[in-house]
């Protein structure tokens, strides 16, 4: 997987930093911004002064601000299904935006999972295109049956889904399958979006397992997304 490897690796030099406003012996959220490729800055609060608080400056500029509450709720999130949501979708969104194009390192699958939500939430919206998932064998998959058969169902979306053929997974109408006897997919979480007829929403996810978790990244820039679909079609 050529191509996946070299698109995490052009994405280790991180353009963000977080400036953490709270009162000493506040929670630290240093480690987890730190496996998320960012650097991380403390500022004091005054006793008395506004809740703790995160100033977020990429390439050198000021571009939002973020409660702490709010964050840590975020690195915390519930698993919604696509199609579920309502505030979830927008809140969630902001963690996605504020993360895209930063390399991840020991993330857990919890976390991934609910960008992968995020993710799948954009596709059952637009409604159309082309998106293709590695869940690294196709017994993963299993799980995760109901929530893309009714996405099959709900929209005209072109489902692919990969992974190590260890499993025979049913027949699901505009779902078709890949898979592999040997892979080197079987090392990668992915998810790959065109973006559906009008090209305005692709995005795409790659983690790869490793021993103390998933490194990766995931991002909404339409040439990125094209090279991850282009990695998958070519197995």
């Amino acid at each position: 997987m050529k191509i996946l490897d070299s698109l995490v690796t052009d994405r280790r030099e991180s353009d963000r930093r977080f400036v953490i406003y709270r009162p000493e012996g506040e929670q630290d959220l240093g480690e987890w911004f730190a496996n998320h490729g960012v650097d991380v800055e403390y500022r004091p609060l005054p006793a008395d002064g506004p809740d703790p608080f995160v100033a977020i400056e990429a390439d050198g500029e000021f571009v939002g601000a973020l409660g702490v509450d709010e964050l840590t709720w975020l690195t915390e999130p519930p698993i919604v299904r696509p199609g579920e949501r309502e505030g979830l979708s927008e809140g969630y969104r902001v963690l996605f935006d504020l993360f895209d194009e930063t390399v991840f390192t020991t993330m857990e699958r919890r976390q991934l999972l609910a960008v992968s939500r995020e993710i799948e939430d954009r596709v059952y919206r637009a409604g159309t295109g082309t998106f293709h998932v590695s869940f690294q064998t196709l017994s993963t998959f299993e799980s995760q049956i109901e929530p893309y058969r009714r996405l099959a169902a709900d929209t005209d979306v072109d489902v692919h889904i990969h992974g190590l053929a260890d499993w025979t997974p049913p027949a699901i109408p505009n779902v078709t399958y890949h898979g592999y006897s040997e892979s080197a997919l079987k090392r990668y979480w992915v998810l790959a979006f065109d973006g559906g007829d009008g090209r305005a929403q692709p995005c795409g996810l790659v983690a790869q397992e490793g021993s103390d978790g998933y490194s990766g990244f995931w991002t909404d820039d339409a040439e990125t997304v094209k090279e991850i679909l282009t990695e998958l079609a070519e197995g």
